[in-house]
């Protein structure tokens, strides 16, 4: 089964500190939803433009994509 990458995308100035922020409700939603995911971050992938994500199993990623409505995906390398 594959690994997928549910990623929110963050622009501007502000954009690690917004990311930073979205990951902590990333947090909760796990936590809330009893849910078996351990991988989650953030990345700065320039100065303005950092990301938060997820990493879930394909056959969980339809309810958790609907609920959460991630920008976009990739599949998961790690």
């Amino acid at each position: 089964m594959r690994n997928l990458k549910l990623i929110w995308d963050f622009r501007g100035p502000t954009a690690k500190k917004t990311a930073e922020h979205h990951l902590i409700h990333l947090k909760e939603y796990i936590e809330i939803e009893k849910l078996d995911i351990s991988i989650t971050g953030i990345e700065d992938l320039s100065d303005m433009h950092s990301i938060a994500y997820l990493v879930v199993d394909e056959a969980n990623m339809k309810p958790i994509r609907d609920a959460l409505r991630p920008h976009r995906g990739q599949v998961y390398q790690g």
